[in-house]
């Protein structure tokens, strides 16, 4: 199960909404080993693309180092899902190289007719997807 705070949810959802029609980007991390998502860091999708998503490489190399140097991982990946489910594309699958990670979706696209946006997690290790719980909370 993925545990957030309302405010990191609220943050990953606004910068899916402020990017549409591009799909958004980024990282939460948290104190290595804890799993706890703590530290919301939106990122530039380079490929500036309403399908897909690719992090700059030399802003990925510069956020790896900054989370080593402060004993962090990346506990959530995200990105949005433009006009489609929040639902691992193939491409998706492929760039999942953090086994320990929630890799958090949001769909911007309404195609179940409950609201203009989906919050779903995943866990996707050696290409299998596993869908987890999400816990929105006030605080850890």
């Amino acid at each position: 199960m993925l545990t957030l705070t309302q405010a990191l949810y609220d943050q990953i959802v606004e910068h899916a909404r402020k990017d549409h029609p591009d799909e958004a980007c980024g990282v939460v991390a948290g104190p290595a080993g804890t799993g706890r998502p703590e530290r919301f860091i939106p990122m530039l999708n380079a490929a500036r693309s309403p399908t897909f998503y690719e992090f700059d490489s030399k802003d990925l190399l510069k956020l790896y180092r900054e989370m080593d140097d402060r004993d962090e991982e990346p506990v959530i990946v995200y990105h949005s899902h433009t006009a489609t489910e929040a639902y691992p594309s193939r491409t998706d699958i492929t760039y999942a190289n953090e086994p320990g990670a929630h890799y958090v979706l949001v769909s911007t696209a309404d195609h179940d007719g409950l609201g203009e946006f989906q919050f779903r997690s995943y866990r996707i290790v050696e290409g299998v997807i596993t869908e987890e719980e999400v816990q929105v909370v006030a605080a850890y």
